[in-house]
């Protein structure tokens, strides 16, 4: 008896994280885009840092320079049987500017643009078809300029900057830039906030 309740315990688990999904997305700072994320009903963890670029495991400083080639980043592991990945990009479009290229507000440089690293073929062909979607909708004014690369590498960002928003939130730039956009995304998406 003891060894069958292991073994389906063991079961139980994998069958769980066979339902969990990651994918790597830039939208300006990582720590709005965390902190949306965070918020998301489905979503397992949000992880800020770096993907894109040309130095192995660089620093916040390195990447804030623009000569390492990498985008601020944030990696989102989510449930498929609460939210799936078209929801992601849903959100994704919704709170980040995807027309600018290499800026979000007065965030300017390669480390902030608007960019989807996929890992698998589903992701790239769910990236590509959203974009063309919306584009062809004119939902922007502007042509989304959103790259779509297959992810390489991610390299977490030091631990000050992770859950950035939760711990920092009387900050300037939490309260300028990040609440406006974690507000608009409780307004939009509502129905799918996490139960607190």
């Amino acid at each position: 008896m003891c060894i069958l309740a292991v073994s389906l315990n063991g079961f139980s688990q994998n069958k769980k994280a066979s339902n969990l999904e990651t994918i790597t997305l830039g939208g300006g700072c990582y720590w709005c885009v965390e902190a949306v994320y965070e918020n998301l009903d489905g979503v397992k963890s949000v992880v800020s840092g770096f993907s894109g670029g040309n130095v192995a495991n660089p620093t916040y400083e390195e990447v804030c320079t623009g000569e390492t080639g990498h985008a601020e980043v944030v990696q989102i592991t989510y449930d498929k049987t609460v939210t799936d990945i078209n929801e992601i990009f849903k959100v994704f479009f919704t709170v980040h500017d995807p027309t600018t290229l290499n800026r979000q507000g007065a965030d300017v440089g390669t480390q902030y643009r608007s960019v989807i690293f996929y890992k698998n073929a589903e992701q790239k062909k769910a990236a590509e078809s959203i974009i063309a979607e919306l584009n062809k909708a004119k939902v922007y004014k502007s042509p989304i300029v959103t790259k779509v690369e297959p992810l390489k590498a991610f390299y977490k960002a030091e631990d000050y900057h992770q859950n950035y928003y939760a711990n920092n939130k009387s900050q300037p730039y939490c309260k300028m830039v990040i609440q406006p956009k974690l507000e608009k995304f409780e307004k939009v998406f509502k129905d799918k906030l996490k139960k607190r």
